[in-house]
């Protein structure tokens, strides 16, 4: 999947003359092409009102924007998406009429939504903040025929419907997790999911940097956390990590997409990689081997030890000086080596930390076995069936102002298979199909967990048999833009019998970007 583009003219206009002569006996049935419905968008948006003339993208069609740099990028982001596929120069100016225009100047719309205007004479997406012109662009995108994800000039015509989307977010945390730890992720791996993300407009990219297998980012302070730790994962073999310069190019990368990095280092326990890095962060002094297996729960950071608060005080302050978003996942589950007292110290001697540079915590829901740090997020992974005493140890912590993310393992963990025949994947939680994964309501999951508390959702994707970007993208698709959904629109367009027409209608732009995907038998795909 590509989204970095340089403008290819004489390419390009080589390539329209070849269309012209190669398409000339398909006129009329690509002319008979009719406008993508504006409902027939994912996420579901808030209010659609169809009815106009569509526009028509032609090659006098101009991107205009505001003189201001990140709506120009904005703009340029865009007419990086169509030049290849229409083979139209489509200037990015700030002068001229018609055609597509970015602006802002709608505060009402808050942080994140948009407004789309369609007709004859032109689109205009207006929104508050440019994340908001962003997200309108995704939507623009999915107006357009699916062959405008493609990197050869196809046949037009390139048609917008007439009428107004009016779309602001549920919730303003819209998340995805990808473990870099069991198996390692290159730059460009992430970099390709972060453009799928963003095409749903998820916000937030949470990386689990850290487990018993594998230390995935450069610590200066303690090299031969990634130096050693970094060398292998699962099912052995070479492995890496990201040196400070290439996090960062993750950090750039996804913020241009308006998305933040929500970095995590395991803790206490998933800590054998660290372990087996220093032998002074165990209580005996003696460091364990690498670790290649799947096991969990076994390992635990030493709580009595002084080193173990200097390497995790070294490990935020280097960590958050490199991630401009605002919260720090300290993990906290499974911690099953560490007994419920230690784990209690632990975290109130780490959360401190964590606000000491200036990030927030975000732990998994076992931190509210603890006390907490005011403004915490709690991310829940439980099951359908999980304890009521769990659940509820959860609920509290929410009535007492702790916010919650949701990710039910055996609704949106993206590493669950679909079904028992599913060649990658895990069936600890059960087996998750598309419409599983969607028919739930995030709002009403969590008995005692007051609406208020909710913010958000985020499906984690483990990666202890994914090896590839192939991998990522087979167990993440069709179940990702549910999630997206989930998220983003209002509860009252959450319906499966309509929401799978308009997930079976993504296929062909998946088919364009080179996902491949689960062919769901739950889901009416186009020819199937």
């Amino acid at each position: 999947m590509r989204q970095h583009r340089t403008p290819r003219l004489l390419g390009t206009l080589l390539l329209v003359a070849a269309a012209s002569i190669s398409v000339a006996g398909a006129t009329s049935s690509a002319a008979d092409r009719t406008a993508v419905p504006l409902g027939r968008v994912v996420p579901a948006p808030a209010s659609v009102d169809a009815g106009g003339s569509p526009y028509n993208i032609t090659r006098d069609t101009r991107i205009r924007v505001d003189d201001s740099r990140e709506v120009r990028r904005v703009g340029a982001y865009l007419a990086d998406v169509l030049r290849p596929s229409t083979g139209y120069r489509l200037p990015v100016t700030d002068r001229g009429t018609g055609g597509i225009r970015l602006r802002l100047g709608d505060r009402t719309l808050g942080a994140e939504g948009y407004r789309l205007d369609s007709g004859r004479n032109g689109v205009t997406i207006t929104a508050g903040r440019p994340a908001g012109l962003f997200h309108g662009v995704q939507t623009l995108r999915q107006l357009l025929p699916a062959a405008v994800e493609s990197d050869s000039v196809q046949p037009g015509p390139w048609l917008v419907a007439g009428g107004t989307i009016e779309d602001t977010p549920r919730y303003g945390y819209r998340g995805a997790m990808l473990d870099v730890s069991r198996h390692f992720f290159t730059v460009a791996q992430v970099e390709r999911y972060i453009d799928e993300l963003a095409l749903y407009k998820i916000n937030k990219l949470h990386l689990h940097l850290s487990d018993d297998q594998g230390w995935r980012i450069a610590v200066d302070s303690w090299p031969r956390l990634a130096a050693y730790g970094g060398s292998t994962q699962v099912g052995g073999g070479p492995a890496g990590f990201y040196t400070k310069a290439q996090y960062r190019e993750i950090v750039r990368y996804a913020a241009e997409r308006y998305l933040d990095v929500v970095p995590e280092i395991d803790m206490p326990g998933h800590t054998n990689a660290a372990l087996a890095s220093y032998a002074r962060l165990n209580c005996d002094g003696t460091a364990p081997p690498l670790y290649t297996g799947t096991d969990v729960g076994f390992s635990s950071l030493c709580v009595g030890k002084p080193a173990t608060y200097d390497f995790v005080d070294d490990v935020i302050r280097e960590l958050a000086a490199l991630t401009p978003g605002t919260y720090l996942h300290i993990g906290g589950d499974e911690a099953h080596s560490t007994s419920h007292a230690d784990y209690v110290t632990f975290m109130n001697k780490v959360q401190p930390l964590v606000t000491k540079y200036g990030k927030k915590v975000m732990g998994w829901h076992q931190l509210t076995g603890a006390t907490p740090a005011k403004g915490a997020l709690a991310q829940y992974w439980g099951l359908d069936d999980t304890s009521a005493t769990e659940k509820e140890q959860v609920a509290r912590a929410a009535r007492n102002g702790t916010g919650l993310v949701l990710s039910p393992a055996d609704r949106i963990y993206l590493d669950m298979k679909y079904t028992e025949d599913t060649p990658l994947g895990q069936d600890w939680a059960g087996l998750v199909e598309v419409k599983r994964a969607y028919d739930w309501d995030p709002g009403t999951y969590l008995p005692g967990a007051p609406a208020s508390a909710i913010r958000g959702v985020e499906a984690p994707l483990w990666s202890e048999t994914l090896v590839t970007g192939a991998d990522i993208d087979y167990m993440a698709f069709p179940r990702l833009p549910g999630v997206a959904e989930l998220g983003w629109s209002p509860a009252s367009t959450h319906d499966w019998d309509t929401y799978k027409v308009r997930l079976a209608a993504q296929a062909p732009r998946w088919d364009a970007l080179g996902i491949g995907y689960y062919k769901s038998p739950q889901v009416p795909w186009p020819g199937v």
